[in-house]
């Protein structure tokens, strides 16, 4: 391999295959960020010793920060943060919509047996960043 194609992959990856990847993970990452934070005071008055509206500003900031880590920066603790952010607020939008576990601990009851366009954009952001984050995961190492 020449010195010239070696420049423009430092994960064995060429960046012209990564960086759509981490261009997708981020703004998935971004559209999930989005709408937590726009769905957040809506939630406000579904407390425990947290609201839920408290819930959705923390998962909006673990997933804006996540965006921005992932789209700037090619390190694998970056894309696994990344993955762990995507994939529980998948996690958690799955298991609240079929699963009612009432209150419990700090936890108010969230349960919420139905779609909205809000909530599916969520869905489908958080799926999208989970499958592009697992692939980043998935790529070679740095050498």
């Amino acid at each position: 391999m020449s010195h010239a194609s070696r420049r423009g992959s430092s994960s064995g990856v060429p960046r012209l295959v990564e960086l759509p990847i981490r261009v997708v993970a981020a703004a998935a990452l971004a559209v999930d960020a989005y709408v937590h934070a726009d769905l957040a005071p809506t939630y406000d008055l579904n407390s425990a010793s947290i609201s839920q509206g408290d819930l959705f500003r923390i998962e909006a900031a673990l997933a804006a920060l996540a965006a921005l880590l992932v789209l700037f920066f090619r390190n694998r603790l970056v894309r696994a943060y990344a993955f762990l952010v995507a994939a529980g607020g998948l996690a958690a939008v799955l298991v609240y919509r079929y699963i009612d576990l009432g209150a419990f601990g700090p936890f108010p009851d969230m349960y919420e047996p139905l779609w909205f366009a809000e909530k599916t954009a969520s869905f489908v952001a958080e799926a999208v960043a989970t499958g592009a984050t697992a692939v980043l995961l998935a790529l070679p190492r740095r050498r």
